[in-house]
């Protein structure tokens, strides 16, 4: 199977000029989707950095993309209501015509709840029952039903319907994480699209457990597209690839430190980002999503499309 692509593009430490006119050129090289963060605060380095939020983005790009999907990557559920997701979802997808995937994920970041006053749940486990429920009630509004909450829910929907409908026929979810006895589950019961990261033994694993949650809940694996996040850099050299990276965390305020061990940055050669995408497409993964941070690399979103994709899809 062929590779498809799409770009995040970090929402912290850049100008909106910057950030438009980079999603544009993605449109124009024809990945395959565009994401951004849903974040309030910087995740990387200094918190108190600049920002964008997330859906009123979408809606700008929407504007002036043309051909690229526009989703969060991944939407937190603590942020909003439910249903005002959906709305705003379907919303995305009539500005748009038909491009919108409603990203949704259990949250994270306590810092950011906190400063905004936002309800954070008392742990990880009480965000993602709230995510789960959550997300069987987007499903169905999104398909036209009409949702009531159960008496002993989150939410207290009563007789909630989305009016007009999405322009799809079946908007996506895009759910990401890989926490292994929720949130897998939660992809099982609902998703489109699985987004995860990480090293291939990981990944290996993780896959094995959606397959364990998609036999138990009666779901056909093969209809859920895995995603893989990534951070490349992609110069001639090493070495030069890493200079790169180093200037961009210097922009994003954050110490080389916090980021060296990560995994998911891949920084270097065409070739070798093309080895650590042809790894994790035996796995399943033919579809990569790449994050990248401000200063948006020109260099880096031509060549992964133009250069790089075909070397993977070349390894057959």
């Amino acid at each position: 199977m062929d590779t498809r692509l799409g770009i995040l593009l970090w929402s912290q430490a850049t100008t909106w000029d910057d950030f438009e006119r980079s999603a544009v050129r993605i449109d124009e090289l024809g990945y395959e989707h565009l994401w951004t963060w849903d974040h309030v605060y910087a995740i990387f380095g200094d918190p108190y950095q600049p920002i964008f939020e997330g859906y009123t983005t979408l809606a700008a790009w929407a504007k002036v993309t043309r051909r690229a999907r526009l989703g969060l990557l991944v939407g937190a559920n603590t942020f909003r209501n439910p249903g005002l997701t959906a709305k705003a979802a379907v919303t995305l997808d009539h500005i748009s015509g038909g491009r919108a995937i409603l990203g949704i994920g259990g949250a994270w970041f306590e810092k950011e709840h906190t400063e905004f006053g936002i309800e954070f749940g008392a742990s990880p486990g009480t965000r993602l029952r709230w995510m789960d429920e959550a997300a069987g009630a987007m499903r169905a509004l999104l398909d036209g039903e009409m949702v009531t909450s159960p008496p002993d829910g989150t939410y207290r929907f009563e007789n909630l319907r989305l009016l007009p409908p999405p322009v799809q026929a079946h908007l996506p979810i895009m759910i990401g994480g890989s926490g292994e006895r929720k949130t897998l589950r939660s992809v099982a019961k609902y998703a489109d699209m699985w987004n995860a990261m990480g090293s291939v033994d990981k990944l290996r694993h993780k896959v094995d457990v959606l397959r364990d949650h998609c036999e138990a809940v009666g779901r056909d694996f093969d209809e859920i597209e895995l995603t893989c996040a990534c951070k490349p850099i992609i110069r001639d050299t090493e070495s030069e690839a890493r200079r790169v990276w180093e200037a961009q965390m210097a922009h994003n305020r954050t110490p080389m430190a916090e980021v060296e061990a990560d995994d998911t940055f891949w920084v270097g050669t065409p070739e070798q980002v093309a080895q650590q995408m042809i790894e994790r497409k035996a796995l399943g993964f033919h579809t990569f999503i790449a994050e990248l941070a401000a200063p948006f690399d020109d260099e880096t979103i031509e060549r992964w499309i133009g250069e790089v994709k075909p070397l993977a899809d070349g390894a057959r």
